[in-house]
């Protein structure tokens, strides 16, 4: 994710499993929109309600789908029925599986202790970015805590993908403090687990838009 300039941070909603979420996140303006292909999640949407949900979307909303350590014949069945623009990989796999299915794509990396970002990008820099998730034990994802965000290297910062408890009220800080390309929520925008809330979507943009404003104002 190269750029000659600081645009504004784009924004991914995750997670979507209705198609009336897909309208409150269209209305409110975010980039992309997150499917999950994880049965074990409470987000999760089989191939076909994929399928209809990307109906639903207009032209220049990015549509994503989210495996973790899915099969290859699983991945590959989930392409010929759902149009996704964007594979995110968000468990074990290898730079060289992560490539395989002739689309763009993204590797998330939880923080775990140790993890050596530098490294990481250097391992996988055939995707267009890396997310950056909360490290829990045992969970893929959604745990919707933070972690701490001096984590991530200056130098690093511009090109990642920004996810793990963001909610309205923290939104705009984490633009302003770590500067990201993009941000990632779920959890954070929810009424219930798998249902969004459309108040919580438009105050969730109305933070990164103030956090826009301040991560460009001078000092």
């Amino acid at each position: 994710m190269k750029q000659n300039h600081i645009p504004r941070t784009r924004v991914k909603i995750c997670g979507l499993t209705r198609v009336s979420d897909i309208a409150a996140v269209v209305a409110a303006g975010a980039d992309a929109v997150g499917f999950v292909f994880h049965p074990a999640s409470p987000r999760a949407v089989t191939p076909e309600q994929a399928a209809g949900l990307c109906r639903a979307l207009p032209p220049f909303v990015t549509a994503v789908g989210l495996f973790v350590d899915a099969s290859a014949e699983t991945i590959d069945a989930t392409l010929e029925q759902a149009p996704l623009d964007l594979i995110q990989f968000h468990g074990n796999e290898s730079p060289e599986f992560c490539s395989g299915f002739g689309r763009r794509w993204i590797k998330a990396l939880r923080m775990r202790p140790g993890i050596d970002l530098a490294a990481e990008r250097e391992r996988f820099a055939g995707a267009d970015g890396l997310l950056l998730d909360a490290y829990e034990p045992g969970r893929a994802g959604g745990t919707g805590q933070c972690f701490d965000w001096a984590r991530i290297p200056p130098d690093i910062a511009p090109e990642i993908l920004l996810a793990g408890g963001l909610t309205p009220e923290n939104v705009a800080e984490a633009i302003e403090r770590v500067r990201p390309y993009g941000v990632d929520v779920s959890g954070g925008v929810e009424a219930a687990r798998g249902l969004k809330d459309p108040e919580l979507i438009f105050a969730f943009m109305q933070g990164v838009r103030d956090g826009d404003q301040r991560r460009h104002q001078p000092g």
